[in-house]
């Protein structure tokens, strides 16, 4: 008792006992404390970035779902795009004198029973105002005819058809002969060209108008190979045709124009 009594009196004059508890007092609680803290920021680090990681897993997930619909918008626009272009040169291509031109779409391929005729399907038919034997053509040149025709769709005929045979003439040497298809992939062949008469490789073919379907005039196919024989009255001669058939997405349908200012320029051609 008189030692304690002896400490107390004496810590309170000095204090050092309770410096002394005090210093070590925090240092065993610091001691203590230290692995708490570093177990928190160890826990609380890799919360941080789990929380980090997963807001860019959900921002890339975002991003890659802008990505797609960003390149389906594009590709989107880069189409629209390209049939603006085609459908200007439509609309800048003018008909001949005395007919007049509608735009349709192609809408189907290869018709008929086994795909045995090389054949299209327009979105315009007799309610237009179209049809049998109507020409089907594009800026680049004479697609084919029309087949059959529809109410509201015409099927038609491609000049590369066997069942195809158009009467045409050299554009330079004016030499005439008669084109026929030989089937899809195939050159169209001219035939009934004399054996003398002056054409040459290159030279582009237009439609002659004698047999009264076509308009005269309009570029169809350019000669590709000429074979001339001792035995035939005939050069064999072969062409391509000038628009590329199996990409058609528009074509133009072609009709007389019967309006009377038509009838008047034809009278005064």
């Amino acid at each position: 008792m008189f030692l304690y009594l002896s400490l107390y009196t004496w810590n309170l004059r000095t204090g050092s006992l309770d410096r002394l508890a005090g210093h070590t007092g925090l240092e065993f609680v610091g001691l203590m404390l230290k692995p708490g803290v570093w177990v928190a920021d160890r826990v609380t680090g890799f919360w941080g970035r789990y929380i980090y990681l997963a807001g860019v897993r959900q921002e890339n997930d975002v991003l890659k779902k802008d990505k797609e619909r960003l390149s389906l918008e594009a590709a989107r626009y880069k189409e629209e795009a390209a049939e603006v272009v085609r459908l200007r040169e439509l609309l800048a291509f003018s008909p001949p004198s005395s007919w007049a031109m509608e735009g349709a779409r192609v809408i189907a391929h290869r018709l008929g029973p086994n795909a045995a005729l090389n054949t299209v399907l327009a979105d315009k038919g007799s309610m237009a105002g179209f049809s049998v034997n109507a020409p089907v053509v594009t800026p680049t040149g004479v697609a084919g005819r029309v087949l059959r025709a529809g109410l509201y769709s015409s099927t038609v005929l491609l000049v590369t058809d066997p069942n195809s045979k158009i009467p045409v003439r050299g554009q330079t040497h004016r030499t005439t002969g008669i084109l026929t298809g030989q089937g899809p992939g195939e050159p169209l062949q001219v035939g009934y060209v004399p054996l003398n008469a002056p054409l040459v490789q290159g030279e582009t073919l237009l439609t002659s108008g004698l047999a009264g379907i076509f308009p005269k005039g309009m570029p169809i196919a350019r000669v590709t190979k000429i074979e001339r024989s001792d035995i035939s009255l005939f050069q064999t001669v072969w062409a391509e045709p000038l628009v590329n058939l199996g990409d058609l997405e528009e074509v133009l349908l072609l009709r007389k124009d019967e309006s009377p200012e038509a009838e008047d320029k034809e009278v005064i051609k």
